[in-house]
């Protein structure tokens, strides 16, 4: 069985700032301050991270952080949540949607996330595309700030559902950042990006990835390139159910 894993914003989804804009709001009602947020490199980092950074460059005491994270994140959710309630767009980027399905009805394959999003924000933002229930496991920031961390939990996660042992060579990591390609090159994994992010082709071409899309938008040369020959048309439907969930309704 394999393994295949997305990474969400610029890969998954475009959140038109929905995460940045919540989580900028919860740094300054927990802290006092969201520190130089414009000139930080978000881009491929965990939530955790991201808030560790921002305040240590602010001179906040590593202990203040710590103990004050856990509230972060719960003014970041109420913020997400109530953002993305009030119709804040949130667009799924080309060809994702009949990709992810595609693969979730495959029987040889488990599609999951890992992402630098904390759990209850990664589902948040995902809810509302339909997509959800198509990924069967996950890992999160919440899980480990270390992104290098993430493959082995999804992998852990991957192992207790399908009751087997699966090797990081089996496994397919996908992301928009050079940082998603490290994390699968720590591992062993394929390292597979997309250029729908904020990082260039050719940016993206000098991490070294062992496949490289400029995005999805052509499902059958996609799905062949990563090795897979496309199902049959009437599966290609996105429904509101995941494809086991279907099958047994």
């Amino acid at each position: 069985m394999r393994l295949i894993l997305f990474d969400i914003d610029g890969t998954l989804i475009f959140g038109h700032g929905v995460g940045h804009r919540s989580l900028v709001c919860a740094m300054e009602e927990t802290f006092g301050t969201s520190g130089d947020h414009d000139r930080y490199d978000w881009r491929g980092k965990t939530d955790p991270q991201i808030v560790r950074e921002l305040m240590r460059s602010e001179g906040i005491p590593p202990s203040m952080v710590e103990e004050k994270l856990a509230t972060c994140f719960d003014r970041y959710v109420r913020h997400l949540e109530e953002l993305l309630s009030n119709g804040h767009r949130v667009d799924v980027l080309p060809g994702i949607a009949e990709l992810v399905q595609d693969l979730g009805w495959r029987s040889d394959v488990l599609v999951g996330l890992l992402t630098g999003n904390i759990e209850r924000g990664a589902k948040a933002k995902l809810r509302p595309t339909g997509l959800l229930p198509f990924f069967q496991v996950g890992s999160y920031g919440s899980d480990d700030s270390n992104r290098r961390h993430l493959p082995a939990i999804a992998r852990d996660r991957a192992q207790a559902l399908v009751r087997h042992d699966i090797a990081f060579s089996d496994i397919d990591i996908i992301g928009d950042t050079p940082l998603d390609v490290d994390c699968a090159r720590a591992v062993g994994a394929r390292a597979i990006a997309v250029a729908t992010g904020q990082h260039s082709v050719g940016e993206l071409q000098d991490a070294n990835p062992d496949l490289l899309f400029e995005n999805f938008g052509h499902l059958e040369a996609c799905l062949r390139t990563l090795e897979y020959r496309p199902l049959p048309a009437p599966h290609r439907r996105v429904s509101s159910l995941s494809p086991r969930q279907e099958g047994q309704q």
